[in-house]
């Protein structure tokens, strides 16, 4: 039995339902997770390059250290590796990391647009708005090391002219992340269609309240799950 079989089936499910939600087309966005348990430490379950997701079995996906060498000989990583390792680095409150291409909030960042704290469950879950940093290069350092500082605490960012990266403390948590900023995305469009005024952030003084929830959230999480 291979030793990450439940870690893989978890990512694996994941990644269908991120092609069944349509947050990703056949061959785009990524997802990794951190390992965990004997012999897992700097160890991450990143889903393979060129594999579309209809096909994708859990045994493609690729285990690999946080230099970013596989563990195998198997198929290739992610071509948004450097993207997952720099935020894995980082972040050690974060245990996955989702990378999608939804239309809304590829819209967004396609016209350079952060997402305002529009809806209280953003900053619930987000833990603010979405930023969106300069346009990188798919693929390299340049892009990994924009969006993780342009993230910040936070659990989203923008891709210039590229998509979402959202992360949490689980896969699932990850996913959902990336599934809110679309939907915010898409309630961000069409408000600009109601005239003047767009769409209205929340008050000053109920955001920086949510924020302390979402801080405190973070730490109840980091203390239960110190690996996590």
């Amino acid at each position: 039995m291979d030793q990450w079989e439940a870690q893989r089936t978890e990512l694996h499910a994941v990644s269908v339902e991120m092609y069944r939600r349509g947050l990703v087309g056949a061959y785009s966005g990524n997802a990794s997770l951190r390992l965990e348990g004997s012999g897992a430490e700097g160890l991450l379950l990143i889903t393979p390059t060129q594999k579309p997701w209809y096909r994708l079995v859990p045994q493609d996906l690729v285990v690999m250290n946080l230099d970013g060498e596989p563990l195998d000989d198997g198929p290739a990583p992610s071509s948004e590796t450097a993207l997952h390792l720099e935020i894995h680095r980082k972040r050690r409150d974060v245990a996955a990391v989702v990378h999608s291409h939804s239309i809304y909030a590829s819209a967004a960042a396609v016209a350079g647009r952060e997402i305002p704290p529009i809806v209280d469950e953003m900053i619930f879950a987000i833990g603010g708005g979405v930023p969106i940093g300069d346009y990188a290069f798919p693929g390299t350092e340049e892009l990994a090391q924009t969006a993780c500082r342009t993230m910040g605490e936070g659990n989203a960012v923008l891709l210039r002219n590229h998509g979402v990266v959202g992360v949490g403390s689980g896969i699932w948590e990850a996913l959902e992340v990336c599934d809110l900023v679309e939907r915010v995305a898409r309630i961000f469009v069409l408000s600009q269609s109601f005239g003047p005024g767009g769409a209205n952030p929340l008050p000053p003084d109920i955001i920086e309240i949510e924020k302390q929830v979402f801080k405190m959230q973070r730490r109840v999480s980091v203390e239960i799950d110190p690996q996590g």
